[in-house]
């Protein structure tokens, strides 16, 4: 199944997008998909009030569980990237106003790859393409990251399917 752009409502929204482009890394889709619920279940449908708040024992309890793919890198990330929400929501006042406080899609990528742990490019494109946010035409982003990419080109080639494509001339 290819994700659907969403609208996002609140920065739990944008933690979930986030943290879903951060556990696909490396694995199928798919795989994640069908574990999606549990995800949502274990990190508080990804609350960042809630997640930030998280320590040791919460990281544990989470590998306990077998309903996801325990990779104790990617739930520490998770954990952290809720704090650097939490933070953007006091310096900037919400996650769009900080999105769209940068100067094109590089300075945006640089500083999301800075800001949140366990970030590449292909997940900070991801991202920023699943929650609505302007990045640059498939064809020519894909030029400038190694490999070949096909969920991500399905996912853009849906959305314009559907006349619906954040992407800037």
């Amino acid at each position: 199944m290819i994700p659907e752009r969403i609208a996002p409502q609140n920065a739990a929204d944008y933690l979930a997008v986030l943290s879903r482009a951060i556990f696909q890394a490396g694995l199928s889709w798919k795989l994640i998909e069908s574990k999606w619920d549990a995800y949502l279940r274990l990190f508080e449908g990804f609350d960042p009030v809630l997640v930030a708040a998280f320590d040791d024992t919460d990281v544990d309890r989470i590998m306990e569980d077998g309903g996801i793919v325990r990779t104790r890198k990617k739930i520490v990330a998770t954990i952290a990237n809720a704090r650097a929400f939490r933070e953007i929501e006091r310096t900037h006042g919400d996650v769009r106003t900080y999105l769209r406080s940068f100067d094109g899609y590089g300075a945006l990528s640089a500083d999301l790859r800075t800001r949140f742990a366990f970030l590449g490019e292909l997940s900070v494109y991801y991202f920023l393409f699943r929650v609505g946010e302007p990045v640059p035409h498939f064809e020519e982003w894909q030029k400038t990251v190694a490999g070949d990419h096909p969920r991500m080109r399905e996912m853009v080639e849906l959305a314009r399917s559907q006349g619906v494509s954040p992407e800037t001339p």
